[in-house]
């Protein structure tokens, strides 16, 4: 996922408000008015991102994804997101699926909305749950607002179970050519080896539904350049790949994703592009 930034985009978002002499967890609480904007998210999407999936219900959507939020807040399960799953999953177009790690943001600005591509966080129900935060109460029913657990403080939160699901199905569901959009800038590497792409999208790949597998390594605009193709974390995933059976590329600054980063750094000497 891809979607291991989700997760830990939300130590950033102050929504529902962490703080207070009492939090319990480590992570910020449930984001605030959670249920308006699931729905809102729901119906937005049915009616302006994919009109043709007007036939699913909202409302059930959001009944099936409350049932986790009766839950002990460290006893969520993947699999408590099955229903939920079933009623908002959809097909993902050919050629259109985009994983990464360590680069969300650019991600969604590049997917445009799913105009160029669909990560995870472009379909229904990534949609739904992106940059959110929920859990209940510990000793009690309700919404905690105040903090939620993270990875750290139990691997079987309600985020973190929701992520796991989403990345498997979105996985399983990928065709065609499979684009991954790496960070070559990031300090750890810009492939975790322990992570939701290695761990929940790698194994669920089809390989009979999968022609070849196109790795971009993106390096931050004047940041540096820790990893780059056949090197450290990125040669691990190469080797992995080809031990799984797929065809693989690899490309450093992918050149379409490149010029959209320097949009905003265009006086930069790595935006100094040869007109020749």
């Amino acid at each position: 996922m891809g979607a291991a930034g989700c997760a830990l985009l939300l130590g950033l978002l102050a929504a529902g408000g962490a703080g207070g002499a009492h939090a319990q967890w480590g992570g910020p609480g449930t984001s605030l008015h959670l249920p308006s904007i699931l729905r809102g998210r729901c119906a937005e999407y049915l009616a302006l991102v994919a009109p043709q999936l007007r036939d699913k219900n909202c409302t059930a959507i959001w009944e099936a994804f409350k049932m986790v939020l009766d839950k002990d807040p460290c006893s969520v399960l993947p699999s408590d997101y099955d229903l939920f799953m079933n009623l908002s999953r959809h097909s993902i177009p050919r050629d259109k699926s985009l994983f990464w790690e360590n680069n969300q943001f650019l991600v969604t600005s590049y997917a445009e909305n799913t105009r160029r591509f669909m990560p995870l966080q472009d379909v229904l129900y990534g949609r739904s749950g992106d940059l959110l935060n929920w859990c209940r109460q510990k000793n009690a029913s309700g919404l905690d607002y105040q903090s939620c657990p993270t990875s750290e403080d139990c691997e079987d939160n309600a985020v973190n179970s929701f992520w796991k699901r989403a990345s498997m199905q979105y996985s399983k569901d990928s065709s065609g050519v499979i684009h991954v959009m790496l960070n070559g800038s990031e300090p750890t590497g810009a492939y975790p080896v322990k992570g939701f792409f290695a761990d929940f999208e790698v194994p669920y790949f089809q390989k009979d539904k999968i022609t070849r597998i196109e790795i971009w390594v993106m390096h931050e605009i004047g940041g540096p350049k820790v990893e780059s193709c056949g090197e450290g974390s990125v040669k691990i995933l190469e080797e992995r790949l080809k031990t799984m059976g797929f065809q693989y590329s690899c490309i450093d600054d992918y050149l379409p994703v490149k010029l959209l980063q320097c949009v905003d750094h265009s006086t930069h000497p790595d935006c100094a592009f040869n007109s020749s």
